[in-house]
């Protein structure tokens, strides 16, 4: 009987995912939970038939040069997998996966929550009640804008956003626009409400809240710069549950305080968890800890469908989620 592959986790997963693994593997789990170096990296790379990462491990091209490498497989933990370099994961023969669709629900529960919140300025609500500063009922107090009826603008059109989509016109009565270079069919559109717009200055123009779905690529890093946020409405909303590096913090940052922006709610930010410290002075920002897919049930489904990736792999069947 031959011995259980070698697989080694960076981060603590949730407690039935760490005893499936250690059921189906030979396996090395994370104790520190905290980020893992570089060095560490190179080191697991060496040790390990698979590694199953998290979008906190940069797994890039001088990671992956160390040698000798016993790796042939990483089930990146997550949805997205820019944290790998793919041209250098398929130079050395490895297998990437990721752990799509178990996710968009939950996001998209987080999306529309940012908006909630962002729109009646709940953030500034609760921490005016939690310091002790409300007075209480008056008629101008804390007014937010209406969301039923306010045009909903998103930016890339995936699984996620099409979820969005389906809450924020279906359930708030909100009308939905759409870009996205690549957009669903005409009846995927329909079916969640959303007009497509033809180019992403359009879209802006028209927008109310605009929220970003979109993957961070060369093509979309820094894309909500000063000039994107002016072509904004004066007093919309920006929402970010994508990237943070999409947007520009000098500039997002600028268009809150001059009030061109009237709130962000952002849960996603450049240098996690080093964020641009600004923000924390800002009412009209709203502000969480990366928590798009933070749900028991959405975790589970990502950490059993990276096992599911391992174990297709090591089984010699079709790996179902493989990126590279």
């Amino acid at each position: 009987m031959s011995a259980a592959p070698k697989v080694i986790v960076t981060r603590r997963l949730p407690a039935s995912v760490e005893a499936a693994l250690r059921e189906r593997f030979d396996v090395e789990l994370s104790r520190r939970d905290e980020p893992t170096n570089a060095e560490g990296l190179q080191r697991v790379l060496g040790q390990a038939d698979g590694l199953l990462s998290t979008v906190t491990d940069r797994l890039t091209a001088e990671v992956l040069a160390a040698y000798p490498i016993r790796t042939r497989i990483i089930a990146n933990f997550g949805v997205g997998y820019e944290n790998i370099d793919l041209p250098a994961a398929q130079a050395h023969e490895i297998v990437v996966t990721n752990t799509p669709d178990v996710l968009t629900d939950c996001t998209a529960d987080l999306a529309m929550t940012l908006i909630l919140m962002t729109m009646r300025r709940a953030g500034e609500g609760e921490r005016e009640l939690r310091s002790g500063r409300w007075l209480g009922w008056r008629p101008t107090h804390l007014m937010g804008a209406r969301v039923a009826g306010k045009v909903l603008g998103l930016v890339g059109m995936g699984r996620i956003a099409r979820a969005l989509a389906r809450r924020a016109h279906h359930g708030f009565g909100m009308r939905v626009l759409c870009f996205d270079p690549s957009p669903p069919s005409p009846v995927e559109l329909a079916a969640v409400g959303a007009e497509p717009r033809a180019t992403l200055a359009a879209l802006l123009a028209e927008s109310d809240v605009v929220s970003l779905h979109c993957p961070s690529t060369p093509a979309t890093r820094g894309m909500m710069n000063a000039a994107r946020l002016a072509q904004m409405k004066p007093g919309a909303f920006l929402i970010n549950t994508a990237r943070g590096d999409v947007v520009v913090d000098d500039a997002v940052i600028a268009a809150l305080k001059s009030g061109h922006l009237a709130g962000a709610g952002l849960d996603v930010f450049r240098g996690e968890p080093n964020i641009d410290r600004r923000y924390l002075g800002l009412e009209n920002a709203v502000l969480l800890p990366h928590l798009g897919s933070a749900t028991r049930e959405t975790r589970e489904a990502m950490g059993f469908r990276a096992i599911e990736n391992l174990a297709a792999f090591f089984d010699g069947r079709t790996v179902p989620d493989r990126v590279v």
